[in-house]
């Protein structure tokens, strides 16, 4: 990577990293098992509490293929999720033949649309389809209105799988998120709050769960002296390895977080007085987000004309990286046939939106660079 350019969310290592790498090493431990594997789960495990089980995996894409399995999703069967989100989170839906049944955000948080959730709900059970799993996002590191899509997975009791990919160290009502739903999945990939360079983790404290997952994770070989296989399996395991990068950034996960707080923090004060710029934040104090990424929506009838991709592109000139919000799975040309239930909230953040440089590494300096970059343009 080069030093000069700023990243949007670089991986930021304390050094502590390299003594579990060493180890694993040493002890000759280069396979998916280990002390590092272990230990980082249970790492993982400490810090969430809510007698939450991790099974440590290569991606979080693959904790949530996993998840679905566990959860019986079958060919053909519908499967509700958020709409504004990245491909990821839809893709294991497809890996299993079933349906994606795409629901809109809301305002506040961004996160699925408690009153577009049901109204989904309600209209796959009338076609006698009644969803299969609901999955919601945590989208930037905000947590979702949790409670509500509880709430009403509860009345319909169809099964509940967060996606926590990038809210590790956030949390809602005091609950941090990967221990809500049925099943959870985190993300370690080189732009999260904290890496393994590529990896995640299946949260559950459904001990069936883990114990099946850790199963299906290891190319569901049967308990014989020979190699047999009853049903699929997958390689999934996470590498001891790369469970030693983990184990190091566990240790200064806290610091991941206040720093991308603290980042956010200075983006609200700095654009507090521009006209048409807006920094998502928490709607209120029951919501505490990690910030992985702070983003902005410009609304380009205060700023002179200028737009998203206005600001995207100047900033690309100074050699600072920035990046429009997700452009909504039902606009995505694989997922166009897809049955979609919304009023254009995730569309609006996609015209409007931007993500800002975020890492936890960043200097004032390079902050003040990008606010004045961003103020100029808009003058």
């Amino acid at each position: 990577m080069s030093k000069n350019k700023i990243w949007i969310s670089p991986p930021h290592l304390c050094g502590k990293e390299i003594e579990f790498i060493v180890d694993a090493i040493e002890k000759n431990w280069i396979t998916t098992m280990g002390e590092n594997v272990s230990g980082f789960e249970e790492d993982i495990q400490m810090y969430l509490g809510e007698n939450v089980e991790a099974v440590a995996v290569n991606s979080a894409t693959a904790a949530l293929h996993i998840a679905l399995i566990l959860l019986g999703v079958n060919q053909n069967d519908p499967v509700i999720c958020q709409d504004f989100t990245f491909a990821a989170s839809v893709n294991p839906i497809i890996y299993l033949g079933a349906e994606p049944v795409l629901v809109d955000s809301e305002r506040q948080t961004w996160n699925m649309s408690p009153v577009f959730l049901e109204e989904a709900i309600q209209d796959c059970i009338r076609k006698g389809r009644k969803p299969k799993v609901i999955i919601w996002v945590n989208g930037y590191g905000m947590p979702a209105k949790i409670h509500e899509i509880e709430e009403i997975a509860q009345k319909y009791e169809i099964a509940l799988l967060e996606d926590a990919a990038e809210s590790l160290g956030s949390s809602y009502y005091g609950k941090k998120c990967g221990t809500f739903g049925d099943i959870a999945a985190v993300s370690f990939n080189g732009n999260k709050i904290i890496t393994t360079s590529g990896g995640g983790v299946l949260l559950s404290t459904n001990k069936k769960y883990v114990r099946e997952a850790r199963f299906l994770i290891g190319q569901a070989r049967d308990k014989v002296p020979w190699y047999q296989h009853s049903q699929v399996g997958y390689s999934y395991g996470m590498s001891n390895i790369v469970a030693g990068l983990g184990r190091g950034q566990m240790t200064v996960l806290e610091n991941r977080v206040e720093a991308r707080r603290k980042n956010n923090r200075f983006y609200q004060e700095a654009f507090a007085d521009v006209p048409g710029i807006e920094v998502h934040i928490e709607p209120d104090q029951y919501y505490f987000s990690n910030h992985w990424l702070s983003c902005i929506q410009i609304d380009s009838s205060q700023t002179g004309g200028v737009n998203c991709q206005t600001l995207r592109e100047k900033l690309q000139e100074s050699n600072i990286e920035s990046r429009l919000l997700w452009k909504p799975m039902h606009l995505q040309p694989i997922f166009r046939h897809c049955p979609f239930y919304g009023d254009g909230v995730g569309e609006h953040l996609f015209n409007t939106g931007l993500s800002l440089p975020s890492g936890s590494n960043l200097t004032e300096k390079e902050l003040t660079q990008i606010v004045s970059i961003i103020k100029e343009t808009c003058k």
